[in-house]
């Protein structure tokens, strides 16, 4: 079966966000053949919302220093084969593919802009005052903006272990934030506040369940979360359980500076 512009906008449609703004996390896999691929379902989000957000990361930008802090949730020294692959941030840098297609396909539409941090950039349509909010201090601002503007998430073929949001909330409840270092052209920059890991984040969705709504679209299940609530509600669990959301992964680094720093 080939899902169609029209499956698309109709399945989400359903959603009830069309005034709403939204970040999105995508896997295009999950719902099988969709004609015109990415363009088309980034078209059919732009008709079914007022604009979109997606991370934008970049990866290969970062450098694993010899020392640093403590409790860190890094093995200094350990990279040194990957530091040498490094590349300097620029804002054409392709999206890094763990990130799947449709950001990159935001990221070249000729209306998106996109934010500059080296790491953890943000690009977006009919969202600029949200990405111009990121500063390299500060890399979720933009979540924390579109929650302020009644901003939703959607979940496209995804579950919540994508769901970028999650680490805003954990910032604000004060959970242990990390240092990490990035290439740019002519210097290295020190890019604090970057996130744990995300393998636990579905033990969130039973506590959002009242703010989400679904479709089916294909073989796809398509979420939409109020943010502001799913970060209300994150937030109420992380000071009622600080060890939330943590994965169980025993060789995760960032997880265990949390668990037993």
């Amino acid at each position: 079966m080939t899902i169609t512009s029209t499956d698309l906008k109709n399945g989400l449609a359903k959603l009830g966000v069309k005034k709403n703004l939204i970040i999105a996390h995508a896997s295009l896999k999950s719902f099988g053949m969709i004609e015109g691929g990415a363009d088309a379902m980034l078209a059919a989000l732009l008709d079914s919302t007022r604009g979109i957000m997606m991370p934008t990361f970049t990866y290969k930008t970062m450098l694993n220093p010899e020392v640093g802090p403590p409790r860190n949730g890094i093995t200094y020294g350990s990279e040194k084969d990957l530091n040498k692959m490094a590349e300097a941030f620029h804002r054409d840098m392709p999206v890094d593919k763990l990130m799947g297609v449709l950001p990159e396909t935001l990221r070249n539409h000729p209306k998106a802009k996109r934010s500059s941090h080296p790491i953890q950039s943000f690009a977006g349509i009919g969202m600029d005052a949200i990405i111009n909010s990121q500063t390299i201090f500060d890399p979720f601002a933009p979540i924390r903006v579109l929650a302020e503007s009644d901003g939703w998430v959607v979940l496209l073929g995804v579950d919540h272990t994508v769901n970028t949001s999650i680490h805003y909330a954990e910032k604000i409840s004060g959970r242990l934030q990390f240092i990490r270092w990035a290439l740019l052209p002519d210097r290295v920059v020190e890019c604090s506040n970057f996130p744990g890991d995300s393998e636990g984040f579905n033990s969130i969705a039973p506590l959002v369940e009242k703010y989400t709504r679904r479709v089916n679209i294909g073989d796809a299940l398509v979420q939409a979360v109020h943010l502001k609530s799913l970060i209300n509600a994150a937030v109420d669990q992380l000071y009622g359980n600080p060890l939330a959301f943590l994965c169980g992964r025993k060789d995760c680094e960032r997880c265990n500076a949390v668990r037993f720093g």
